[in-house]
């Protein structure tokens, strides 16, 4: 194998490794993760599971949209531990299935900030229990809360025909970052196991799927994966630059052309040069002596006058002789490039352009 085609091989197989590489070490969604019965951090609910199945308490985690929630006869306790702030507001899907008389608990809904303190113990017949949010609900009756302050509610409820809706402001009621706090355990699963109902727990929004549910929704190949994730592009991106060294490899693209090395000018370069250098220092007054020499004996020699610079009035009177012109028009231009004083921009170019007349009546 040619050298080149074994450096080519060798980048593109380091170019897979590291795509490969960031696919197995990507983080996880820590956010969508925070609340799952799966979660072992703080802001988990691992160890309250575990509690829960300890009590010998019939619940099981849902990994199926909620619309596939079939409470037939026996009526059901779902529980959702929001990511993020709620509406209490319910949908018409999750109305309709309330009213039937399965109970609904929400723990992280919207509610506004208040003065209260953020870490608090709230009276339960439970013990103490832990709070730490200052969010509180001012709209609900002394009869709905479950869990409050003179600031508001924690934690209240909702009836909804047979069924009820429990909301709690906080989505860390009993997560494991409260595992020395019993008293937070023990009143959650007091609020799930009240009716006796089979417990479900919402995995679904925290991502958990089961197979099924992954096939529908077209998530059960590796490629339907790379697709959500933001590493697909670069997947792709990877994929046509492997293409093209293949290519490259075993291709030719014709016979090198040598490119044309531009030549510079010179003259012009050291003049641009010059200029920039006038124009940064503001040095018009050695400009315009510059250039009204040249344009001076420019104008002599197409009068047949030689090089020696003549004086002012001599030079005016031969051209007023030959071009019938008004002397005043190169009276004018002598008279600004005989002054001392720096001109501003302006000037100096109304004064090239007095000039750029003057040469084009003697050419005339």
């Amino acid at each position: 194998m040619k050298r080149s085609n074994r450096l080519a091989w060798m980048g593109a197989i380091a170019l897979l490794a590291m795509v490969l590489l960031s696919l197995i070490t990507a983080p996880n969604n820590t956010k969508i993760n925070a609340g799952s019965t799966y979660n072992r951090a703080p802001d988990g609910y691992g160890a309250w599971y575990a509690y829960m199945q300890q009590q010998g308490v019939s619940i099981k985690r849902w990994q199926k949209p909620f619309s596939e929630i079939q409470s037939d006869n026996n009526s059901v306790t779902f529980l959702q531990i929001s990511t993020y702030a709620k509406d209490t507001r319910l949908d018409s899907e999750e109305r309709e299935w309330v009213e039937k008389g399965n109970t609904l608990i929400i723990l992280g809904a919207g509610a506004r900030v208040t003065e209260a303190d953020f870490s608090t113990l709230q009276k339960s017949p439970q013990g103490d229990i832990k709070i730490n949010t200052r969010r509180r609900n001012k709209k609900v009756t002394e009869k709905e809360v479950d869990l409050g302050d003179r600031f508001g509610a924690v934690v209240w409820q909702e009836k909804y025909d047979k069924g009820k809706v429990i909301f709690s402001t906080t989505p860390y009621l009993a997560a494991n970052a409260y595992q020395d706090n019993l008293s937070n355990f023990k009143y959650l699963a007091d609020l799930v196991k009240k009716n006796g109902n089979t417990v479900l727990v919402d995995e679904y929004i925290h991502g958990y799927k089961d197979a099924d549910v992954r096939k529908k929704e077209k998530e059960g190949d590796l490629f339907s994966l790379l697709a959500k994730t933001p590493l697909f592009p670069i997947f792709i991106q990877v994929a046509i630059l492997l293409l093209v060294l293949i290519w490259a490899q075993n291709r030719r693209f014709g016979k090198p052309v040598t490119l044309d090395t531009q030549v510079t000018d010179n003259s012009e370069a050291y003049i641009q040069a010059l200029a920039g250098v006038l124009q940064k220092a503001d040095s018009t007054d050695f400009a315009v002596e510059m250039v009204g020499k040249q344009e001076q004996l420019q104008l002599q020699k197409a009068l047949g006058l030689g090089q020696i610079p003549l004086e002012h009035q001599a030079l005016i009177n031969v051209w007023v002789e030959k071009t019938g012109r008004n002397p005043a028009e190169l009276d004018a231009v002598l008279k600004l490039q005989s002054r001392k004083q720096p001109m501003s921009e302006r000037d100096l170019l109304s004064w090239l352009g007095k000039w750029r007349n003057i040469r084009i009546i003697r050419n005339s």
